[in-house]
This record gives C-alpha cells, structure tokens and sequence, in this order.
C-alpha cells in the first residue's frame, strides 16, 4: 500500500488548506485512517483520527477548526484545515492500518508540508 499526501503549501495566519491521502496498491478495508504532525524539534503527534465506522476524534489544539473525512470507495482521507494558525506549521502525515493475514498493518504517507504565516 502507498499512501500519497498532497494539499500541503503556504498559507497566511487564518487561511484555510484542504489536505488529501490517496491509498494505491493491493488494498485493504482500512481500519482506522488518521492525519499525524511533526513540527521541528518536536515529536510526531496525532491531529485526527477516523476508525472505519465511528467517530472522529481530535487533538485538543485542533478541535473546531480541522476536521477529518474519509472516502472509502475512493480510498481517500481528507484533512479541511480552517483559522490556521502559524503554530499549525508542520509536516502533516498521513496514517492507515488494517487487520489482515492475522496481524496489523500500519503504513505512512511521506508527508506534505504545511506552513502558516503570521
């Protein structure tokens, strides 16, 4: 499975970006399907996640302005990032599993880069 994010780019404090995932491959029915973030000097850090059939869940900084979606049939995740702020600035991954042959699959995107200007 590769997993290619793309959306990514510069935009000003307040702006709005709209990532996606696209999943190619031998694909699976994925279980649950998440964006992560690292920004410099930090660690990899969750931003939302989405199961298969449940609901979103965000991290505290995001909540009420990003919001996650998925397209099962197109294999597709999406991120609607809206009031971006330049602490957003990061590189955004893309995160799939899926249970399969009797264990886990985990696969990550390469990542887009994200960066709001104050």
């Amino acid at each position: 499975v590769e997993l290619v994010e793309s959306g990514g780019g510069l935009v000003q404090s307040g702006g709005s970006l709209r990532l996606s995932c696209a999943a190619s491959g031998t694909i699976v029915s994925f279980n649950t399907m998440a964006w992560y973030r690292q920004a410099p000097g930090n660690e990899r850090e969750l931003v939302a996640e989405i199961p298969n059939s449940g609901i979103p869940n965000y991290a505290d900084a995001v909540k009420g302005r990003f919001t996650i979606s998925r397209d099962n049939p197109k294999n597709t995740l999406y991120l609607q990032m809206d009031s971006l702020k330049a602490e957003d600035t990061a590189d955004y991954y893309c995160y799939v599993d899926a249970f399969f042959l009797g264990r886990i699959w985990r696969y990550w995107g390469q990542g887009t880069q994200v960066t709001v200007s104050s």
